[in-house]
């Protein structure tokens, strides 16, 4: 039984081993120009924008074929670039090639060969060869640099990231030409091969969170990667935290700035928007018009931005706990107002307030949804349409719809979208909270939710820094922005090697 076995488990050992062996020599290209154009419909079955363009070189007059895909190449690269120097040309086994293709690669095996020309690149086959050329003549229907259309600055640049990540790569190296900018460059998908390029400086990020964040995109095992979106579920540290862990933005001068502070930058091929790793809790409060405004300015709107913070997470959940339970806090003329105007209305405080939330959010929402002109008069006129006719019909009162209406404006003066985001969703468990236990079950949910903060990581750096851990350095540009030149040091929470960012730039006058 066991030499049994043991000859079962051989033979089949021997036929893996002899169907790799067949795999690897159905992978290699042959010398023959004829069975490797054949081949090819094979491989791209029912791809009617396949082009064979089958020629003969000058000179030698040897048989050649240029093979690519109509909608991912550039023509007039192919024409003037490729086809028109080799035919007119001559050129042997031991020359190079006469063409003026920026980038040129031998590929030896049909999977290189598919993955090239399904990325945009040609390939030319020549007769007697077992190799291939892989020519860079990607040339796919691309958007034009404009104006990020979800971050407006007012001083800041007028460029946005656009959906090729060469030209996004470009833009941010055009912010810092140093030779310590490196680009590592990695392939997620197994369908659909999404480049994925990582940012940093050398000499300034922590090599133990590059490592963190490589390990983590190559275990990756997917389809596809469509957008940055996907690919931030996949390497997040706490997928089930409504906080956002990464910074996701469309400004090449925000990411420069980020990369200089000594963070990574990662740039997905196919999306115009890019991450920003690590970061904390203070940096989706910060704006690039923070650093080109005086600082007494800046420190002052930033503050502001905290008080919204406050106010779009908690009033709501505080009208709910004063009308419910701690009424008595409350002076006696406003709370004769208050009663006053909702003498008529049928609901209890917490079913107001999650009425008019909910539609605010439908109105947002069909907002951004429709085109720009129509949906700035569906947001308006909506509003106050159905504000004034749920009052006027006894559905809520009016102090429910300031407080819903200062609650929507205190949520928009959060820069960040998807930290805004995760603060219009927290403020209906607080309003339920409120609505349970009072004042008392706000206060609960806030510790929570500062509790939830400490404990979180963004690629194992602490979520709550300068906070926690405490950090005074860092404090000059978290809830106040202090000026520039006080500003020596780079954030510690990030784990940088090198601290120091600039020297005594400002002398007694």
């Amino acid at each position: 039984m066991l030499l049994r076995f043991l000859t079962g488990k051989g033979k089949q050992n021997k036929n893996d081993s002899n169907l790799q062996l067949k795999n690897s020599q159905d992978d290699v290209l042959s010398a023959d120009l004829t069975q490797n154009t054949e081949k090819l419909p094979q491989l791209f079955s029912q791809a009617p924008d396949l082009v064979i363009r089958r020629f003969k070189i000058a000179g030698n007059k040897t048989d050649a074929a240029l093979v690519y895909l109509k909608g991912l190449t550039d023509k007039d690269a192919i024409q003037n670039y490729v086809l028109k120097p080799l035919i007119q040309s001559c050129f042997d086994h031991n020359m190079e090639l006469p063409i003026t293709i920026g980038e040129v690669e031998t590929v030896h095996s049909w999977s290189q060969i598919q993955d090239a020309i399904l990325g945009g690149d040609s390939i030319l086959l020549v007769n007697g060869q077992i190799s291939a050329y892989q020519l860079a003549t990607k040339g796919w229907p691309q958007r034009e640099i404009n104006d990020p259309q979800n971050e407006i600055s007012l001083k800041g640049a007028h460029q946005g990231f656009v959906e090729t990540g060469s030209k996004n790569i470009a833009l941010i190296r055009r912010y810092i030409p140093h030779q310590e900018l490196l680009l590592k460059e990695m392939k997620v998908g197994i369908r659909g091969k999404s480049k994925v390029s990582i940012l940093y400086l050398r000499d300034v990020a922590s090599e133990e969170v590059l490592k963190e964040l490589e390990t983590r995109i190559q275990e990756i095992q997917v389809d596809a990667i469509i957008n940055t979106g996907e690919l931030i579920e996949f390497i997040e540290d706490n997928p089930f935290s409504p906080f956002p862990q990464f910074i996701l933005t469309e400004r090449p001068d925000s990411v420069a700035s980020q990369i200089l502070q000594g963070r990574f930058a990662i740039v997905l091929d196919g999306s115009p928007s890019v991450l920003i790793a690590p970061t904390n809790f203070m940096s989706f409060f910060q704006g690039i018009d923070d650093y080109g405004t005086r600082w007494l300015v800046a420190s002052f709107i930033r503050l502001l931005r905290f008080m919204a913070l406050m106010i779009a997470l908690f009033l709501p959940a505080t009208y709910v706990a004063f009308i419910s339970f701690n009424f008595e806090v409350i002076p006696m003329k406003l709370l004769l107002s208050i009663a006053e105007s909702r003498i008529q209305v049928p609901l209890s405080p917490m079913m107001e307030a999650l009425l008019m939330e909910i539609t605010l959010e439908l109105m947002r929402e069909a907002a951004l949804r429709l085109p720009a002109p129509i949906g700035q008069t569906i947001g308006i006129v909506g509003g106050i349409i159905i504000g004034q006719a749920a009052v006027q019909a006894g559905i809520v009162s009016n102090i429910m719809i300031i407080v819903v209406a200062i609650t929507a404006i205190a949520s928009y003066n959060i820069p960040n979208y998807d930290m805004s985001s995760s603060i219009r969703l927290l403020r209906f468990p607080m309003m339920l909270l409120a609505s349970f236990f009072g004042v008392i079950g706000i206060v609960v949910g806030g510790m929570t939710l500062v509790a939830h903060i400490i404990s979180l990581e963004s690629l194992g750096t602490p979520y709550g820094s300068p906070l926690a851990p405490f950090r005074i350095a860092d404090m000059k540009d978290a809830f106040m922005r202090f000026p520039l030149w006080v500003m020596k040091r780079r954030p510690h929470g990030t784990g940088v090697n090198g601290l120091i960012r600039q020297g005594r730039n400002r002398t007694k006058r």
